[in-house]
């Protein structure tokens, strides 16, 4: 049909786009607006499987759309105008690539002929993201053909896939429209094909490699790290069956969804932070057993560093190229297979004590953890605690980086009721925090609640726009600038404020006002877990400030190291006489 008009071959090729996506299982979109991108915006609202949120900042609706993928574990759509406007998706395309999660990302871009020349709002749109992307694809303008429009209709199914498997992650259709851009005439659009959900395949571990795990970690002490994962319930039950075989301790960090939930907890390790790293602690594990990505914990990360234990990583999706320190053997696999793998072979369990040397140091921990003083001043780690009490079975609580995830780290404990927590730890950045949990608070939780220090929440306050309606509490604590320095060799030196700390002595009151937000502002510890039921019960987008002292802070959680470290070494002292 080569006399049809231009706007309506591209809703027909945009459309074809969309449904060969939408027959893949994706059924979400989120849309920044735009003039050149208004045929896949006009497509996806034609669609009646795509759901679509709206929102006007890019960085925050790719933000808002890995969220949406982080919560549904389905790709998601992203689409933006043509020139710098998807330049503004990098921070959580960098994010979604190194935290395997699936994004389609659709860039309208500028037709061949306008390129190469100055022509307005045209840029290279091709390299944008280099080795960020899992794949990258440019149909060309659209073209009055059926034969096109299938060929369409194929790269959008065959895209969602590419972004599941065999790695997750995001990639890039790009797409040069030529105008109109807005149909000239009403155009009929075809019945929507059948959606299928797609079968996600699971890497068994090699026999092979089996085998030198075996030889490696059989009859010996080892001990199993699981740093951050997206596993379900099935890897919980099968790595903690595993640990009790080989009577060994599972090192979790809080992003390993280990700490919380039914499963057998009893191997379950989550204090070490505070004992790692003390002196008298002697304790030399002959393997390491490693999932997920590396754990927040600088002790923990050290203490690996330390050990010339060989490490066994489990990378199924062969992320990591260069294998880090003392790895000894890299395994492809399904975590839940692997661990189920090694269980049925019945390797021979460690010697005896070596668990419960870990479980003694946990219940020292415990011990001094809970006969800290608790002042009314606001903490961090009473916090932790008030709020992980509150929160109802089978919540979301989305972590910030920088200090509220090493807080929950340190003080979050361990109990049988299920949570899942979440954080943007890729690349740990500060950037898209909100955007991240407003997209991940539409998955099905009782209650969804962010955990956020004053910067995140300042560098991503735009992201707000896209929480009303939504139910959701916001916890900001707000000790006036970057924190986490004031634990780091910098905060000795004369230029550390104005440099390091950058107090932005914002009152974001202000913030909840100009977005709708409900506001409480907390100066007392009696004063939080009163505010955040409040909170849960009022609905709604809620936000709660707490008020912190950053140097009151930092002394009560060196005197809880140092009292850790004091009884451990009176402890060891004991024991030699």
């Amino acid at each position: 049909m080569p006399d049809q008009p231009q706007g309506v071959s591209n809703l027909l090729w945009a459309f074809a786009l969309i449904d060969g996506l939408a027959g893949a299982g994706v059924t979400r979109a989120v849309i920044s607006p735009g003039s050149r991108s208004t045929p896949l915006v006009l497509a996806c609202d034609a669609h009646p499987a795509i759901e679509i949120s709206i929102q006007v900042d890019e960085r925050c609706a790719a933000f808002l759309a890995l969220g949406q993928a982080r919560a549904s574990g389905r790709p998601v759509i992203l689409i933006a105008t043509s020139g710098s406007a998807p330049a503004h998706w990098y921070p959580a395309v960098i994010e979604a690539s190194h935290s395997n999660i699936p994004l389609i990302l659709l860039s309208a871009d500028r037709p061949p002929e306008l390129h190469g020349w100055g022509a307005n709002q045209t840029t290279d749109q091709q390299r944008l993201f280099g080795s960020h992307l899992r794949a990258f694809h440019d149909p060309g303008p659209a073209i009055a053909d059926s034969a096109a429009r299938r060929r369409m209709h194929r790269l959008g199914n065959s895209a969602a896939k590419q972004a599941l498997q065999p790695h997750p992650g995001p990639l890039q259709i790009n797409l040069p429209l030529r105008e109109p851009l807005v149909p000239e005439s009403r155009v009929d659009l075809p019945q929507p094909a059948n959606a299928s959900a797609l079968p996600i395949s699971r890497p068994a571990p090699d026999p092979e490699q089996l085998n030198t795990t075996l030889a490696l970690i059989s009859g010996q002490p080892g001990i199993i790290v699981c740093g951050a994962t997206d596993h379900d319930e099935s890897f919980a039950a099968a790595v903690t069956r595993l640990a009790q075989q080989l009577h060994c301790p599972i090192l979790t960090d809080p992003l390993s969804n280990l700490r919380f939930g039914a499963h057998d907890r009893q191997t379950v390790i989550c204090r070490y932070d505070a004992y790692l790293d003390a002196s008298s602690v002697e304790l030399k594990p002959g393997w390491i057993l490693r999932f997920g990505a590396l754990p927040v914990s600088k002790p923990l990360l050290q203490f690996m560093e330390r050990t010339v234990a060989p490490v066994i990583l489990c990378d199924p999706y062969r992320q990591w190229p260069v294998a880090p320190p003392n790895t000894a053997l890299t395994l492809a696999a399904d975590p839940a297979l692997l661990c189920d793998a090694i269980h049925t072979r019945a390797p021979a369990p460690g010697p005896a004590g070596w668990l419960e040397r870990f479980q003694r140091l946990e219940q020292v921990s415990h011990r001094i953890m809970s006969a800290e003083t608790r002042d009314d001043r606001p903490f961090e780690g009473c916090l932790i605690q008030d709020l992980l009490a509150t929160l109802p079975e089978g919540s979301l609580l989305f972590s910030g980086n920088s200090m509220p995830i090493r807080q929950l780290d340190s003080w979050s404990g361990s109990s049988a009721k299920r949570l899942r927590i979440h954080a943007n730890r890729g690349v740990s950045g500060i950037d898209g925090n909100l955007s991240t949990f407003i997209g991940m608070s539409c998955g099905d939780y009782p209650a969804a609640v962010a955990l956020l220090g004053d910067l995140a929440f300042y560098h991503d306050m735009n992201g707000l726009l896209a929480a009303a309606g939504r139910n959701l509490v916001i916890v900001l604590l707000n000790n006036n600038g970057g924190g986490i320095f004031g634990y780091l060799p910098q905060s000795a030196l004369e230029s550390y404020e104005p440099y390091w700390n950058t107090a932005t002595n914002l009152d974001f009151q202000h913030s909840a006002a100009l977005y709708d937000l409900g506001y409480q502002r907390v100066t007392r510890q009696s004063g939080f877990r009163p505010a955040l039921e409040q909170a849960l019960q009022a609905g709604g987008p809620q936000l709660i400030e707490v008020m912190i002292e950053r140097t009151f802070s930092i002394e009560r959680h060196r005197h809880y190291r140092s009292a850790v470290a004091e009884a451990l070494a009176g402890e060891a002292d004991d024991s030699k006489t």
